[in-house]
């Protein structure tokens, strides 16, 4: 079964291996073979799940609902973001504005076949709405009851302690960050992660496995498996291609001695190595066929000993990303519309 940790200082436990349904549910994968993956997740323990209203322009929270139908909803701990353009993409149909966050909730709970979700979080930070405009909003859907929680996704050190200063004066907390982070992308080690310790924010990270590539399963000089994410156009390939280059494939073979040595597999490797930051809250994975999370639940529990983490850091060194100032480069200085 997979492990709970707490959620910032609150007092709201997840699972630390958390389900997410970007780039598949609704668009890559069948319905019913996105519906069976959510039923093998719930079987293997998990009971966390984030999604959001961007995602396949809405349906993945609509595929998500009907996959979570008959659960009972106390035991679950739902997840879902506002930020990226929905709809017809009008010019109100995007960022953080009172009225998108708003119409936004409203939009969410209705697909989501729920009253509330457990958390409720900023895609991005939205440069062209005043952010307190947007921490009044989030706390007035907290009194609402139609969040329990608030969090944030991709936000800087200072980003986090502009919102978390309002959150406290209006009365809510700020309990997470969503960012990428992977033992090949580790920008929010410098500024962020420090920043949230201090302010008791918890990190739900995103590609904990670097788009797959640190599954091994893409090998430098040679074809690209068949069906994997690599080869996807409708927007997997786009997101794995700053992972794609020789250099960091090679880097990325010699972690399969290290796993070998530590008696687990290269993605319980990956994701116990993300696990080891005490930070993390949650790594969120991903799957199109339910039979590719026995393996991955497997890495919560996993504890790296000392040698065999540096071994990982050793290995990627030549290849991992560690530049805190990639943290700004994330959300769009505008809306894009």
């Amino acid at each position: 079964m997979v492990n709970y940790r707490f959620l910032g200082n609150s007092g709201l436990k997840i699972t630390e291996l958390t389900y997410g349904n970007w780039l598949t549910h609704g668009s890559q994968v069948e319905n019913d073979a996105a519906i069976a993956t959510v039923h093998k997740a719930l079987d293997l323990g998990i009971s966390s799940f984030d999604t959001a209203d961007a995602y396949a322009n809405t349906a993945a929270e609509s595929v998500l609902a009907e996959a979570l139908k008959g659960q009972r909803r106390e035991s679950l701990e739902i997840f879902t973001k506002v930020y990226w353009p929905t709809g017809p993409k009008g010019p109100n149909d995007h960022g953080l504005s009172r009225k998108h966050l708003l119409e936004g909730i409203n939009g969410s709970l209705k697909r989501l076949n729920t009253d509330y979700v457990d958390l409720y979080q900023a895609h991005r930070y939205d440069y062209e709405t005043p952010l307190e405009e947007t921490m009044q909003a989030f706390a007035d859907i907290v009194r609402q009851g139609k969040a329990l929680y608030i969090g944030v996704s991709e936000w800087t050190a200072e980003q986090l302690r502009a919102g978390h200063a309002l959150s406290k004066e209006l009365g809510f907390q700020l309990v997470s960050n969503q960012p990428q982070y992977s033992a090949l992308w580790r920008v929010i080690e410098g500024k962020v992660v420090p920043t949230s310790e201090e302010l008791g924010i918890s990190q739900i990270v995103w590609s904990p496995l670097a788009q797959g590539v640190l599954t091994g399963k893409y090998k430098p000089g040679q074809p690209l498996p068949e069906g994997s994410r690599a080869t996807d156009e409708k927007g997997g390939s786009d997101m794995i291609k700053r992972f794609m280059k020789d250099e960091t494939l090679s880097a990325v073979q010699k972690l399969q001695p290290i796993a070998e040595g530590a008696g687990i597999t290269m993605p319980q490797l990956a994701l116990a190595w993300v696990l080891h930051n005490p930070n993390i809250a949650a790594a969120i994975i991903g799957a199109s066929r339910p039979e590719q999370l026995e393996d991955t639940v497997k890495a919560s529990g996993i504890e790296l000993d000392d040698d065999t983490y540096a071994a990982i850091n050793d290995a990627l060194a030549p290849a991992a990303v560690t530049d805190p100032e990639e943290t700004y480069s994330v959300s769009p200085k505008s809306r894009l519309i």
